[in-house]
């Protein structure tokens, strides 16, 4: 055990001695990664204000379902328990004609002439039925199954879903999905380039330290022990570069709430963004490490087992 523990601490001890005297080296490995572990870490956090912002919109937004005059109390909650069962339905909300002219008073206080004019053709608002979608994507779905024939019959006019609104949705939430396909995409290439690059730093280490490396393996040193400490080198890597791209981060939100000077930045809600990161920073501090403990010690696993492969057999 004691051996073992002697080992461990070897080759811990090289795998640091070689990052610091290959550290002009390392630099290009642990840029790339820094700039893929600083892209991860935006991209969770824009995620999670996206999110938000998504969770708020959606809140405003519902379909309003105009019923005509003549239809039935059981035709009308026939329709309610139809819709409540529908997949994509958060709540389903009922307003009588006269609740409707309530709420229409009190959003046009203001503007006496609109009331009296209400008023005067006794009520022409049709009693109405509120629906509030989970989610901004299937809101169509809704629709749907609102302009189906026997249900469009029940309405005085098409649902609030359509024309100018319709399309103002619709750009919210295709701007949203792309920016998150971006992000993923984003996040992918920068993983693979940082991969690649210490890749190649780790088989340029293997090059310097040939002769090194077949001195060992003639005095007997085993596969692990020469492959360790280029892991324990790409793992040194992925911690620096997690704590950098969390610096990063923490001094943009820094930067930005001085600068800018604003709580939002078009549907990037900047606010919550800090806040979000402040709440969560030691989880997400774990999820950079982890990150980058991962992808350098992959990385140097694979160009190891490749590069070293002949001279450890």
């Amino acid at each position: 055990m004691k051996r073992k523990v002697i080992t461990l601490w070897r080759i811990i001890h090289t795998g640091i001695v070689n990052f610091i005297r290959n550290f002009s080296l390392s630099m290009a490995a642990m840029a790339v990664m820094v700039v893929t572990l600083t892209i991860v870490l935006f991209s969770v956090i824009t995620n999670a204000a996206f999110g938000n912002t998504i969770a708020q919109v959606t809140n405003k937004i519902g379909i309003s379902v105009y019923l005509n005059n003549s239809v039935s109390q059981s035709q009308t909650q026939t329709l309610l328990n139809e819709l409540k069962t529908l997949p994509n339905v958060k709540s389903v909300k009922y307003q009588s004609q006269a609740q409707v002219l309530a709420s229409y008073e009190a959003q046009n206080a203001s503007n006496q002439n609109l009331i009296t004019g209400a008023e005067e053709i006794q009520n022409p608002l049709p009693a109405t039925i509120l629906v509030q979608p989970n989610n901004l994507n299937y809101i169509r779905n809704i629709k749907a199954f609102l302009v189906r024939p026997n249900i469009a019959t029940l309405q005085a006019d098409p649902p609030s879903y359509s024309g100018s609104q319709e399309a103002a949705i619709n750009k919210i939430t295709r701007a949203t999905n792309i920016l998150r396909e971006i992000g993923v995409a984003t996040v992918v290439v920068f993983a693979v380039i940082s991969a690649l690059i210490i890749f190649n730093t780790i088989q340029m280490a293997i090059f310097n330290r040939r002769n090194e490396i077949q001195i060992m393996r003639l005095l007997g040193a085993t596969t692990g022990y020469i492959r360790g400490p280029f892991i324990v080198e790409s793992i040194v890597y992925g911690i620096i570069s997690g704590v950098i791209s969390v610096s990063i981060i923490y001094f943009l939100f820094v930067a930005s709430s001085n600068a800018l000077q604003a709580s939002s930045l078009g549907i990037l809600n900047i606010t919550y963004a800090n806040k979000y990161f402040d709440n969560n920073f030691l989880i997400l501090l774990t999820m950079q490490l982890v990150l980058g403990i991962v992808l350098g010690a992959t990385s140097a696993t694979i160009a190891t087992r490749r590069y070293l492969k002949f001279k450890t057999n």
